[in-house]
């Protein structure tokens, strides 16, 4: 079934044919067959102060009672309330004001005490429109509409936002222009004392915007530089300028040349080994940006706004837009100088002749961990991003994999870290209790070291230990997971069927399998 959405007034036309409705106001019907729920309760039209507020009351508890009813492993968004219309008598009767307030407070308090509980914030969306805009009489008197039904095409396009957002999708690359995009002016003409950052306007418009850039890199956005530029010159400007608040140390990568941009994003994506779907290009000059979007379709590129003091707002539409999630993991905190750390990993790879020498020289450890509360959140943030080692490429929300755990599926995550740095949680795998490998993937930031292969073979192990003797898997073909199409075989599996569309089933008899694992790979099993 569709997911179902308890709710106090017509919103049909605001989700779509995608989904099932409760009757107004009527909670008697908890269908428990629905994929998820969505709570949708609006103030309603009501002239009396006092009746009103104690109804809005009522609807908290009307949802403590569905949340008792419902199953927890399934995912409950619940939209807090905004007053569309109200006609208080006079102006010092804030009933209504206190009411929803209360109201929506024990939305957040329903969140902190149920793990699928998600709770959005309405006001978002309604502040972008005045009160004519929100509420039309007429549409409320024929059909019972809380909200205006011509905003609902921009309902819809927030509301995609939303569920990107509760599933921690998002981009994960902004590439920044420097001269007037980080800073006012041109650095090779006006110089580092030049160049306008901090005081007076414009100035303080470009402290602000590299101070909110920083900020959303430590939310786990990685910040990268491509800049027609002397590369001299901007190292001496980040070292010397004492206004600029990104430095090059805030940079994972950069290209400060005079190759063109498409290129230089190209090389950007082959060093940190992402695609170029997950980035996100900002440059103030029009004809760069035209380039990157005939060149690069797959890139983001986002109109920068014409004047300095415009930067505030493109940069809340550019978090609304691209970067913004419903919570952030410790893995997305540490994203900057995990980066960096690969990009040492690289260097040191070069000064080796045998590849096996310089794995050993890494001192790995990997850390297996069953699915917990401490990061089944990360878990489900993996499989909603990780495209390129993903066999099935399923995409899970925590409630969903919560509600695997506890039907008896085996869920295991990978920590690894090495001599250069900790990567933290960067790998998966997700078997049903029947033995099938449902789900196996790694971030791309550990792959081409062997991690997946010592990887699978301890969790065959772990799995032989459990008492499973048969094994099956499957590889499911996407545009971006071609590298690991045979990824099973190479481990000893048997491909027991293939399919037109490049699909193949596996099986293994575990005590067939190799499960011997290289010295090199310090393992710890929690």
């Amino acid at each position: 079934m569709v997911r179902f959405v308890f709710r106090n007034n017509t919103i049909e036309r605001f989700f779509g044919s995608e989904y099932a409705f409760s009757g107004y106001d009527d909670v008697s019907n908890i269908p428990q067959e629905a994929d998820g729920y969505i709570w949708w309760y609006q103030v309603p039209i009501k002239f009396e102060q006092n009746v009103l507020a104690d109804e809005i009351r009522g609807y908290a508890q009307k949802l403590n009672y569905v949340l008792s009813q419902i199953d927890e492993k399934k995912s409950f968004v619940a939209f807090t309330m905004d007053i569309l219309y109200a006609v208080p008598f006079t102006d010092d009767d804030y009933q209504l004001q206190a009411a929803v307030a209360e109201y929506n407070n024990a939305l957040y308090v329903a969140e902190a005490g149920h793990k699928n509980v998600k709770v959005i914030d309405i006001t978002e969306f309604t502040r972008k429109f005045n009160t004519s805009e929100l509420f039309d009489w007429k549409f409320y008197f024929i059909s019972q509409m809380g909200m205006n039904p011509k905003l609902s095409k921009d309902f819809k396009a927030w509301w995609d936002k939303k569920q990107n957002s509760i599933s921690l999708k998002r981009k994960k690359c902004l590439v920044l222009d420097l001269d007037n995009t980080l800073w006012g002016g041109v650095l090779g003409e006006e110089g580092i004392d030049g160049i306008k950052i901090g005081g007076d306007y414009p100035g303080k418009a470009f402290l602000y915007w590299q101070e909110a850039l920083l900020a959303l890199s430590k939310s786990g956005v990685i910040l990268t530089v491509c800049s027609k530029n002397n590369e001299q010159d901007v190292l001496d400007a980040w070292d010397k300028n004492p206004f600029n608040v990104l430095k090059k140390e805030h940079f994972v990568a950069y290209r400060i040349n005079w190759t063109d941009k498409a290129t230089n994003i190209k090389e950007l994506a082959s060093e940190l080994n992402i695609g170029l779907d997950s980035f996100v290009f900002v440059d103030d000059n029009p004809t760069e940006r035209e380039l990157i979007k005939q060149m690069l379709p797959m890139v983001e590129v986002p109109e920068f706004p014409t004047q300095p003091y415009g930067l505030m707002s493109f940069f809340k539409q550019l978090v609304e837009d691209y970067f913004k999630v419903y919570s952030v993991t410790d893995e997305d905190k540490k994203k900057t100088e995990q980066y960096k750390q690969n990009a040492a990993r690289a260097q040191a790879q070069a000064s080796f002749t045998d590849f096996d020498s310089f794995l050993e020289s890494l001192d790995i450890q990997i850390t297996i961990e069953a699915a917990n509360e401490f990061n089944i959140q990360r878990i489900a943030q993996m499989t909603q991003k990780t495209n390129q080692f993903n066999l099935t490429t399923q995409r899970y929300t925590d409630a969903d994999v919560r509600g695997f755990v506890d039907s008896g599926w085996k869920v295991w995550c990978i920590s690894v870290a090495d001599k250069f740095g900790d990567n933290g949680i960067t790998g998966a795998i997700m078997v049903t209790p029947e033995g099938t490998i449902d789900t196996f993937l790694l971030s791309c930031r550990i792959l081409g070291k062997g991690i997946e292969n010592a990887f699978v073979k301890k969790i065959l192990s772990l799995l032989a230990n459990a008492g499973f003797e048969t094994i099956s898997a499957k590889y499911l073909p996407t545009a971006k997971n071609a590298q690991v199409k045979n990824f099973w075989e190479k481990v000893g599996f048997t491909c027991t069927e293939e399919s037109e569309d490049g699909s193949k089933n596996y099986s293994l008899v575990i005590k067939d399998a190799e499960m011997g694992v290289r010295n090199f790979y310090h393992i710890t099993v929690k």
